[in-house]
């Protein structure tokens, strides 16, 4: 045996030896020292064990010059006694209970009595109970604690999530120096200097009149550089806590002057006396926010990883990384910028009336986990999504048990939690594309049970639960990529009755009319269509190649084109991307400043 693992393993046996005897002495009242009066409750314990865990009691059993008092009873006032006996407990066992309402409690006794080990059992607890809800209070309580590392924890928590939670009415309530400590972070996930300026005025408005006078440091930690012209002009320079303030007003004109490319001296300190520049004022400051490098990127999903790709900077980056995802997934990302990813099969005994199930899953682009949801009731392949406000609709398809098509439409309400079936599409189809757009639900060609491609395109209005045809494509299509693009919907290449097809079109919602659109430069089906940074894309596919044996099989691509307005052309960008195998394609808005480059 190694030496090392040997040292190990008699270490957690003598370890878990004397946890054990320990325990048991206390359980039966044996070489009791020491009794804690705490209300009207004792507690029996052992000096040693509770000098040795914490430098309070340490202090209270031994004199100034060292020496061993005998002191057998200790009365520890203002505590609530259930919570001291789960501390002493964990002091024997290592094992301790604590749940959200116990756990604040739990943190104060350990830190007034200085036991490190229970109050790193909280911090861990609470750093991963971090929330919405509560990362606010938690941040509070670490920076009275003093805990250094559990109150960076909550501080980032509210980073991230800065825009939903500066909202939150308990953030009206923090203290000058808490607010200062986020909204003077670079690690602010923010795309515009404005969200801070604003959630600043709305703090000081709270309680104005003892707040106004923070306004001037607090200046320090809103980057004006950043926020435009316009926007500093109208909002800023012309508030009125602002324009009346003499002080405000003097750093108002050097920011104009900064704008204008004339910036004041750097500070001279101690930073410039060794050597170094020295620093502008805070309100100077011109260092993008984190948030700030977010930008549109065409995310690849297939099933080990979802990779974005960045068009303008022709970079990859690993958004997430997991084998939860299955294969031929459906994929739709909502307005409020949540992936959600659809489709696949697993079966679930439990459920002896449909063992068949369809996964689900959202995307976290925070922590880069996914999340399962509850899955779709009827299996099926061959579907297509569609949103609307806070609902997801997939829309007919195959049936995994019958091999039928589907004209029944599944509707999950992302709020709810729950999927229940809406109205019936006119007819069953598989193979058909669905876009949203103006409140509606458009679904478009496809292919009936009889092999027969279609043209037909439906219109679907979830408020009248309504569904009506307007125009037709000018081909019957099925299998075929689609996308909302300036306005209008793109759809590219596909299965005709013909064969693969590169034939494309756009419908114009004004007019209510398809029209030829610029020709795939290959015939190919399932291709994947995407309007990103007010480009357009098009990501692999299938299309058929001649192979070693001069035969013509269809065979995936991973290719990825760009169409050109103004040449009104397919330009090939790359032509092998490996991330597109197998991969369903969205735009996504990402920070690529949070992803590690591939």
């Amino acid at each position: 045996m190694d030496p090392k693992s040997l040292k190990e393993d008699l270490r957690l046996f003598q370890t878990t030896l004397l946890q054990d005897g320990l325990k048991e002495l206390l359980n039966e009242n044996k070489l009791i020292d020491c009794v804690l009066k705490v209300g009207d409750r004792s507690i029996p314990c052992h000096r040693l064990i509770m000098a040795a865990c914490s430098p309070y009691f340490r202090e209270l059993f031994f004199s100034a010059e060292g020496k061993e008092l005998n002191q057998k009873e200790v009365v520890l006032e203002n505590l609530d006694p259930d919570i001291m006996e789960v501390i002493v407990n964990y002091l024997y066992s290592a094992d301790i209970d604590i749940n959200d309402s116990s756990v604040q409690d739990i943190l104060a006794a350990a830190n007034r009595f200085q036991i490190p080990s229970v109050f790193t059992v909280c911090v861990n607890y609470l750093q991963k109970k971090l929330s919405a809800s509560n990362c606010l209070a938690i941040y509070r309580l670490a920076l009275m604690m003093n805990c250094a590392r559990l109150a960076i924890a909550a501080r980032d928590y509210i980073a991230d999530r800065f825009e939903t939670i500066c909202k939150d009415k308990d953030f009206l309530e923090l203290d000058p120096p808490e607010l200062f400590a986020i909204i003077g972070a670079d690690a602010l996930n923010v795309e515009k200097e404005e969200v801070v300026f604003e959630a600043l005025m709305r703090w000081i408005r709270k309680d104005k009149e003892k707040r106004v006078k923070a306004l001037d440091e607090a200046f320090d930690c809103i980057r004006f550089r950043l926020i435009p012209v316009k926007y500093f002009n109208e909002k800023v320079e012309k508030e009125d806590l602002i324009k009346t303030n003499p002080e405000l007003l003097k750093k108002i004109k050097v920011i104009k002057e900064a704008a204008a490319g004339k910036l004041p001296e750097k500070k001279k300190g101690q930073d410039q006396e060794n050597g170094e520049e020295g620093s502008l004022p805070g309100y100077l400051n011109d260092t993008r926010r984190f948030g700030m490098y977010a930008k549109d990127l065409v995310l690849m999903i297939n099933d080990s990883t979802a990779v974005a790709y960045d068009p303008e900077e022709n970079e990859c980056f690993l958004a997430s990384i997991g084998d939860q995802i299955p294969r031929n997934h459906v994929s739709l990302i909502t307005r409020k910028n949540d992936l959600h990813v659809l489709g696949g099969l697993f079966v679930d005994e439990e459920d002896k009336e449909n063992p068949l199930q369809c996964y689900h899953y959202q995307l976290d682009s925070l922590s880069s986990d996914w999340t399962a949801l509850p899955p779709m009731p009827s299996p099926r392949c061959l579907f297509a999504m569609g949103e609307f406000e806070n609902l997801i609709f997939a829309v007919a398809g195959k049936d995994l048990q019958s091999n039928e098509s589907h004209d029944t439409v599944m509707c999950y309400d992302t709020e709810k939690m729950k999927w229940n079936e809406t109205k019936k599409l006119p007819l069953r189809i598989h193979g058909h594309s669905v876009v949203s757009e103006n409140g509606l639900l458009y679904c478009i060609g496809g292919k009936t049970d009889d092999s027969k491609t279609i043209n037909k395109m439906f219109a679907y209005n979830h408020k009248r639960s309504e569904w009506k045809e307007v125009a037709s494509m000018k081909m019957p299509r099925s299998m075929f990529g689609a996308v909302i693009h300036k306005g209008k919907i793109v759809v590219v290449g596909g299965v005709s009755e013909e064969g693969l097809t590169a034939s494309s079109e756009a419908y114009d919602f004004g007019t209510n009319k398809w029209s030829p659109f610029t020709e795939f430069p290959q015939e190919r089906s399932s291709v994947n269509l995407v309007s990103c940074g007010g480009q357009l894309f098009a990501v692999g596919g299938f299309a058929v190649v001649e192979n070693e044996n001069r035969e013509c099989t269809p065979n995936e691509v991973t290719d990825i084109w760009q169409y050109e307005e103004d040449k009104k052309q397919w330009t090939g960008m790359i032509r092998e991307m490996r991330y597109a195998a197998g991969a369903s394609c969205v735009s996504m808005h990402l920070n690529t400043a949070r992803m590690p480059k591939l």
